[in-house]
């Protein structure tokens, strides 16, 4: 740290080893942050380090678990939820807001990689209740008051007896909640999804299928959980103002939807001649960044 900074002196920090070069007057968030992260990395060296000098080969495998366990750790302690909105463009109101799993762990920043992180330790089940604790925490908020809260849930968490517990934090609020379960995994060795889904439905849930036309979901899916709600997905959203067949896919799909008594949220509309296009072929309730991108708070939409 230096009140003086030049190129030769910051190539002395490198050349011993600095971790990073910092400048006076240094903010004092920047200097924690560093030393927080800093100390972190030393920490995962040193399991590496130990693990690695385990006898019988073991010791590589064992200790990028022990990292991983470490960091993880690490990272539930630190999530939040960014809030999206949905909106009735038709009516130009907020139908709800989706929660999306964010972390302050710049190691596992990425949702994807905590994710992938608890499938790998087996701790599906923790994250998500952490997730579900921090929605229902958040759910007071007079922003978001007489709105839908769409809550993802990984397949995984059907087999949480904690989430069918009517003392379970979002338990409280779920005739508010729409649990998103994503069409990209598969239901295939889940047992007795139908009855998991009555149990939540009998808590006042409501359930929606996430990511409609990307992935595994068929009508065995729609049998076992019985939506009422279904979620385009973005793949069939981006570019539809001039795509005649996604147009054509996405008005099949809406009118099947409204046959089957499931309302239709459009997800990833960026530009006004998305949303009209959308608007035009019945799809009025929509999500993506052109009306507000994930943000800590409950943001009023850009219309």
């Amino acid at each position: 740290m230096t009140g003086a900074p030049s190129v030769e002196s910051a190539v002395d920090a490198v050349e011993y080893g600095a971790f990073r070069y910092l400048t006076k007057p240094v903010v004092t968030k920047n200097l924690c942050d560093t030393v927080v992260r800093a100390a972190r990395l030393h920490t995962l060296e040193r399991l590496k380090r130990l693990a690695q000098e385990l006898p019988g080969g073991t010791g590589r495998r064992l200790g990028e678990r022990a990292a991983l366990e470490v960091c993880f750790s690490w990272a539930t302690r630190l999530i939040w939820m960014a809030f999206q909105p949905i909106v009735d463009w038709k009516a130009r109101r907020v139908f709800g807001y989706e929660a999306l799993l964010r972390s302050d762990e710049p190691l596992m920043s990425n949702p994807a990689e905590l994710l992938d992180a608890a499938e790998r330790l087996g701790r599906l089940h923790d994250l998500g209740r952490a997730v579900r604790a921090r929605v229902a925490a958040a759910a007071s908020a007079p922003e978001c008051a007489g709105t839908k809260l769409f809550v993802n849930l990984h397949a995984a968490d059907l087999s949480d007896e904690e989430l069918y517990s009517t003392d379970a934090p979002l338990s409280k609020i779920a005739d508010r909640v729409v649990l998103e379960i994503t069409e990209r995994a598969s239901l295939q060795g889940l047992k007795g999804v139908a009855a998991s889904v009555a149990r939540l439905k009998a808590l006042g849930f409501q359930i929606a299928i996430d990511d409609l036309g990307a992935g595994y979901a068929g009508l065995t899916s729609f049998t076992q959980l019985d939506p009422e709600v279904a979620k385009l997905d973005m793949s069939l959203v981006r570019g539809i103002d001039g795509d005649p067949r996604r147009q054509h896919i996405v008005r099949s799909m809406k009118g099947l939807c409204d046959d089957l008594s499931m309302q239709t949220v459009a997800e990833g509309v960026e530009t006004p001649a998305e949303r009209d296009m959308l608007a035009s072929l019945g799809c009025h309730l929509q999500q993506g960044y052109l009306f507000g991108r994930p943000e800590r708070r409950f943001r009023a939409p850009t219309w």
